[in-house]
């Protein structure tokens, strides 16, 4: 186990696993969505994402990444020793989300360096692109996705 994807839907707990799976088996631990946000939250195009992932995940020999990005399997996964997919209940799984976005929404961290980017109480529980709405509207989604691909031979 030297390249692992740690996937599940937000809230799963995907950063908290990755980063103590990568402590113990001495590996970097990469986040996709410090690869992917920008500052004051701007996204990248395909290509810069791609470039980025590749770098990173060329970078070393071993680690865990943390993070989905669908779109970004066939980067990912070409390297990909071991995938964990976090499948929690999805009442454990929004538990995780709102006392998350809580207790980041009154810390005020900056959750990747260099970009800004923090989560208010306001964008984490009265907007469209809150990550506890977010976490609603793809749980299922998520899930029935790695059913099947689980389910894929290849």
């Amino acid at each position: 186990m030297n390249r692992v994807n740690v996937v599940g839907t937000s809230g799963s707990g995907k950063s908290t696993f990755s980063q103590q799976l990568a402590a113990k088996l001495g590996s970097p631990c990469l986040e996709m969505d410090a690869l992917y946000w920008k500052p004051d939250w701007g996204e990248p195009d395909d290509d810069e994402l791609f470039a980025k992932l590749q770098v990173a995940l060329e970078a070393t020999t071993s680690w865990v990444l943390d993070g989905n990005y669908t779109r970004t399997i066939p980067i990912k996964w070409a390297t990909t020793d071991t995938v964990i997919w976090l499948d929690y209940s999805f009442s454990r799984t929004l538990f995780q989300a709102v006392r998350r976005a809580f207790r980041r929404s009154l810390s005020g961290e900056e959750l990747w360096p260099g970009t800004g980017n923090v989560e208010t109480f306001r964008k984490s529980f009265f907007s469209t692109d809150s990550i506890i709405l977010w976490t609603l509207k793809t749980y299922r989604r998520n899930r029935l996705k790695y059913e099947k691909m689980i389910a894929d031979p290849q």
